[in-house]
C-alpha cells in the first residue's frame, strides 16, 4: 500500500520523533567530541539481547560525535569459570580471595572472553572498538590492597597514551580491568574503582556506572525515593552514615573520586532499563542517579536528595 504525504495523521508519531530529536539536540552540542567513561557491568552485560542493545547505543553515541570509553569487569563470568574449574571460592570482608592459579582464571575470563564479547558486538556495526587490559601500555597499574586477598589490587596509576590514542584515532577503548602490578604480576582490580580512576585520568566530561537497579534510594524499600541528583558533599554523607548499601559503596565512592579529581559529574543508571545510557545523556530529564560538584550550577526537574527527604519527614 502506497501512503501519500497527505494521508499520514498529523498527530503520529512523526511529530513526536522530531521532539525527540530537537530535544537532543543540545545534550549533543555539550557532548561532541567530548569522552564519557562508561563502567559497564551486571545483568546488562550477562543477557546477550541487553549487551547488544546496550552496545549499540554506544556506537550511536560514537557516530554523533562522543568518545566513549568502556570499562568492565566480569563477576558472573569469572564465579562460572571458578565453578567450571573447581577453584574454591573464599571471600574475605566482602572481596574475592585470588590466589595466583585463581589470577590465571580471571585473566583468561575477562580478557579472552567477555572483552572480547563486548569488542565483537561493538565491531558488527563497523570497525570501531579495540579491547586492551590494564596490562597494555600499562594502562592500569596496581598494588597489592591486601597480603590476605592475594592477587586483588587497587589502582595507584592510570597511564593514559595508550586510551588517548585510541580516542584520537577514533576508536572505542574496551578496557578489562586487569591491572600491571608493581611487583611484575596482575591483579584483579574493582571495575566501578578503576573507571572512576579512569574517568579521572581523562578528564571525562561525564562518566556513568550501569547498575542492575535505578540509582541510588533514600530507602530501598520506597521506590519513590529514588535520588535523581546529590552533591558530592551528600553523597559521601550516604556512605558516612551507613544509607548506602554495601554495593552501591564502590560506584559512590568512585563517583566521589572522579568528582573531585574534576569529572563534573556521574550517574548510576540501570543498565536494564532499554536506552538507558541514550535517555541519560541526550535528554532533559535522564534516568538514575547523578552525583555533581558544582553545587551552584544545578538546575532542573531532577529531584534532589534534599528535596526527597524533606518530602520523606513530610509523611512520616
Amino acid at each position: 500500500m502506497i501512503l501519500k504525504r497527505d494521508d499520514i495523521p498529523a498527530n503520529s508519531d512523526l511529530s513526536l520523533n522530531a521532539d525527540v530529536l530537537f530535544e537532543a539536540l543540545p545534550w549533543i552540542k555539550a557532548a561532541t567530541g567530548r569522552t564519557v567513561v562508561i563502567k559497564y557491568g551486571g545483568a546488562a552485560m550477562v543477557d546477550p539481547d541487553l549487551r547488544k542493545q546496550v552496545m549499540s547505543d554506544i556506537v550511536l553515541l560514537k557516530l554523533i560525535g562522543v568518545n566513549p570509553v568502556i570499562v568492565h569487569g566480569g563477576g558472573k563470568a569469572i564465579n562460572e569459570a571458578f565453578e567450571a574449574y573447581q577453584i574454591p571460592v573464599e571471600f574475605k570482608n566482602g572481596l574475592r580471595v585470588t590466589t595466583d592459579a585463581a589470577m590465571d582464571v580471571v585473566k583468561m575470563v575477562l580478557v579472552g572472553q567477555v572483552n572480547q564479547d563486548l569488542v565483537r558486538d561493538l565491531n558488527k556495526h563497523g570497525d570501531l572498538a579495540v579491547g586492551l587490559s590494564g596490562n597494555d601500555g600499562g594502562t592500569l597499574v596496581a598494588t597489592q590492597l591486601d597480603p590476605e586477598l592475594g592477587r586483588v589490587g587497587e589502582v595507584v596509576r592510570v597511564n593514559t597514551e595508550l586510551l588517548n590514542k585510541l580516542i584520537a584515532d577514533d576508536y572505542i577503548p574496551v578496557l578489562a580491568t586487569v591491572a600491571l602490578g608493581e611487583d611484575g604480576g596482575c591483579y584483579n582490580v574493582n571495575a566501578d574503582v578503576a573507571a572512576g580512576k579512569v574517568a579521572a585520568a581523562l578528564d571525562a566530561y561525564k562518566t556513568i556506572f550501569l547498575t542492575d537497579v535505578d540509582g541510588m534510594y533514600l530507602d530501598f524499600e520506597d521506590k519513590t525515593s529514588l535520588i535523581s541528583k546529590m552533591t558530592r558533599e551528600e553523597a559521601q554523607g550516604m556512605i558516612d552514615d551507613g544509607t548506602a548499601s554495601s554495593g552501591m559503596i564502590p560506584k559512590l565512592e568512585s563517583c566521589i573520586a572522579a568528582i573531585d579529581a574534576g569529572v563534573p559529574r556521574a550517574f548510576i543508571i540501570n543498565g536494564t532499563t532499554p536506552h538507558a545510557l541514550l535517555l541519560e545523556l541526550l535528554t532533559d530529564s535522564g534516568v538514575g542517579t547523578m552525583v555533581y560538584g558544582e553545587r551552584d550550577s544545578m538546575a532542573g526537574g531532577k529531584k534532589s536528595l534534599s528535596t526527597l527527604a524533606s518530602k520523606l519527614l513530610v509523611n512520616q
